[in-house]
């Protein structure tokens, strides 16, 4: 991943003052961590601007209003391209002995997005056990505990010859090379191709290009791109092919996501 603009703050604890620990932050453009991992699990969220998350398995973009949840003691970095009003919520393992082990993008119902806000405002020792602040956190990890998932990852391979050419279409994702023209320059058929990339990211490599140049895409709108200019920035011939995938994928188009 390419560190380019402000490195961010990573906060220094050593563990958790309560169970659940909450993080407001106004990022700049292209504001960046380090890669790291904690003790504890992480689900971050912007309410305006997109957030991304890289990690060995895989990268995880989440549009406002989405999150991504991030398993504790899993390395990652956060990256955001543009401008970004960022919450996030660290979590002690044994507040949410149901957390799953990996990374998934889960969207932010308006129940979790006001019990959050609500959260944000409670001190950082706030009363535990029966009490508002204690009630309140409890309704919240149930809310988190149902959170539904969304298809925002996209899966990296472990395969070397299939990471440079996946990292190679991140770079340069209007380029037009045929999986064929992919199988010459690593020495396989196009069939044992189709089968080795199957096989590593669980997605066709139509389907994983396809959510790759979607995803690619959002850092061109919130950058003012148009819808336009967007859809070819990531290397759509057809605006209107462009809309109908990304509302597929994402459930609104470019102009309601509102980035």
């Amino acid at each position: 991943m390419q560190t380019i603009g402000h490195p961010r703050a990573i906060p220094a604890l050593d563990q958790l003052p309560r169970p659940l620990y909450a993080r407001a932050e106004s990022l700049g453009a292209g504001s960046w961590t380090t890669r790291h991992s904690h003790d504890w699990v992480q689900f971050s969220y912007a309410i305006s601007g997109v957030l991304g998350v890289y990690t060995d398995d895989g990268s995880y973009f989440a549009p406002p209003q989405w999150g991504v949840w991030i398993p504790a003691g899993a390395e990652h970095e956060v990256v955001t391209s543009g401008q970004a009003e960022m919450r996030s919520l660290y979590i002690r393992r044994d507040a949410c002995p149901w957390a799953p082990a990996q990374c998934r993008v889960l969207e932010v119902t308006a129940l979790a997005r006001e019990l959050i806000k609500q959260f944000c405002l409670f001190p950082a020792e706030y009363v535990e056990g029966d009490s508002v602040e204690g009630r309140l956190v409890a309704v919240l990890l149930d809310q988190l505990r149902t959170l539904p998932e969304v298809g925002f990852s996209l899966p990296l391979p472990r395969h070397p010859g299939l990471l440079a050419l996946c990292n190679g279409l991140i770079a340069a994702p209007d380029q037009v090379q045929t999986l064929q023209q992919w199988a010459v320059q690593l020495g396989c058929s196009e069939k044992t191709l189709m089968r080795l990339f199957q096989r590593e990211t669980g997605l066709s490599f139509r389907n994983w290009r396809q959510r790759m140049r979607l995803l690619s895409s959002l850092a061109l709108l919130e950058a003012g791109e148009s819808v336009t200019e967007a859809a070819l920035g990531c290397g759509y011939d057809s605006t209107s092919a462009y809309i109908a995938a990304f509302k597929q994928l994402f459930g609104a188009t470019p102009g309601e996501l509102k980035l």
